[in-house]
């Protein structure tokens, strides 16, 4: 009953096309229900050979992240710099998994709030065909190198990095969403995901100094970092789902949380929205992989074992300007080169430094004014407002950073930079100087 399902539905033309217009320069690999996939590699070059793998009963169609000059070349034994040779380039596509659709939705729609606030344009969503979505950004989008080294072989470090950020970035705000969803009815939340009540709450503490619980997420939703990796697959839109017997299709990005698995049916689909648009402005990505990669990962390092490794603590009163880094009061005399960059930066010294909001809005603003070519404002008030998605403060990236300070030339040290690995320490040792010198001045006139 399934096979005759699915043989009607990739009978249609315009389903062809969707799915062949996404397989260019792609690894496909083809499913036919409970025998497996087929071989590997495999390529979709024409309609008609849809039309013909589900005459022969394939039910789904799974492509590469990555693209390849010729994906039919590809061997289980080539090494890592045949593979390069190999890769064309990679798509960041994000898995947003859940036990329950209505989570994912509110994960899913996060992940695209974060990306817009990276000025990013070329997002598109598609329902994975189960409880999950697809959130992908093209190739076409990425700058060609990322730190003097080509884009094409950063993978799957890369995507991986950019995945690992956003997952921080939205999971207080997915978490709250969730609670408020369930009106804080924890029980609720661990019947449904049948997750251990001590998994997923956590004791904050709030500015009364009481303790409030928390709901945690992570434990029952995730953006998948671990398999991305190269020859990963993912399952193509418009292509059928064997468990649930619905249609991966591609949605409006504005339509997330309104989504319903009744739009999935084959026999509801109109081929409308597109996935993985080519059509992409070159280096819309790049104010998002340069802060990813300038992210410490929590996969790899506890926040408070980075905090040990730069020896440094958030500073809570706020610092005068007088006793910052040259790098940053050289920023302040305006740029004519990374002035997107510097404001990520900018915003994460002065946070660090114990300044407030609106103290970082008023000389971010007076700052731009003296950029050869100022930013506008409203995208400074967006990077201020997005950055207040992190709840905790971190710190601004080191001093031996590649894509920051010497590249955009405000690298101007002195005999204390020669001491530091990140400008929050010099302004810490240049505070406990003024404070001592402060104190000499004080004991001398009481003399």
């Amino acid at each position: 009953m399934f096979i005759s399902k699915t043989l009607n539905f990739y009978k249609r033309e315009d389903i062809q096309e969707a799915i062949l217009k996404v397989a260019e320069n792609k690894e496909i690999a083809i499913k036919y229900g409970e025998k497996g996939f087929g071989k590997r590699p495999d390529v979709l070059q024409y309609k008609s050979d849809i039309l013909e793998h589900a005459k022969k009963g394939a039910t789904s169609f799974h492509c590469s992240e990555e693209l390849w000059y010729n994906p039919l070349q590809i061997t289980t034994n080539l090494k890592v710099e045949e593979l390069n040779n190999l890769r064309k380039g990679w798509d960041l596509v994000l898995d947003i998994d859940c036990k329950l659709l209505t989570y994912s939705k509110i994960a899913a729609y996060y992940t695209v709030q974060v990306l817009k606030h990276h000025n990013i344009k070329s997002i598109t969503c598609k329902f994975s065909g189960n409880k999950g979505f697809h959130i992908a950004v093209p190739f076409e989008s990425f700058p060609k190198k990322i730190g003097g080294e080509e884009t094409k072989n950063m993978f799957p470090e890369a995507p991986r990095r950019i995945a690992s950020y956003i997952k921080y970035l939205i999971k207080d705000k997915v978490s709250d969403a969730i609670l408020n969803l369930e009106k804080n009815n924890f029980e609720k939340i661990v019947k449904k995901t049948g997750k251990k009540a001590s998994e997923i709450i956590r004791i904050n503490i709030n500015e009364y100094g009481d303790k409030v619980e928390k709901l945690n997420a992570e434990p029952f939703l995730d953006i998948d970092t671990i398999l991305i990796s190269s020859r990963h697959l993912f399952r193509m839109p418009y292509s059928f789902h064997e468990k649930s017997q619905l249609v991966s299709i591609p949605i409006n990005i504005e339509k997330i949380l309104s989504f319903k698995k009744e739009d999935a049916k084959p026999e509801n689909i109109i081929v409308k929205e597109c996935f993985l648009e080519r059509n992409a402005k070159e280096n819309e990505v790049s104010n998002l992989i340069v802060q990813a990669f300038d992210f410490e990962i929590k996969d790899l390092k506890t926040e408070e074992q980075t905090k040990k490794e730069f020896k440094y603590d958030i500073v809570t009163d706020a610092i005068p300007e007088q006793l910052f880094p040259p790098c940053i009061k050289r920023t302040f005399q305006g740029l004519e080169d990374g002035r997107k960059r510097s404001v990520f930066m900018l915003i994460n010294f002065l946070s660090s430094v114990g300044w407030n909001g609106e103290e970082i809005e008023s000389k971010l603003i007076e700052w731009n004014k003296n950029n050869r070519e100022p930013l506008r404002v409203a995208y400074l008030q967006g990077q201020i407002k997005y950055s207040k998605f992190k709840k905790e403060t971190i710190p601004p990236p080191n001093c031996d950073n590649n894509s920051y300070y010497q590249s955009i030339s405000i690298c101007n040290p002195d005999e204390i930079c020669k001491r530091i690995k990140n400008p929050i320490q010099y302004t810490k040792i240049k505070a406990k100087e003024f404070i001592k010198n402060s104190k000499l001045k004080k004991n001398d006139k009481k003399k």
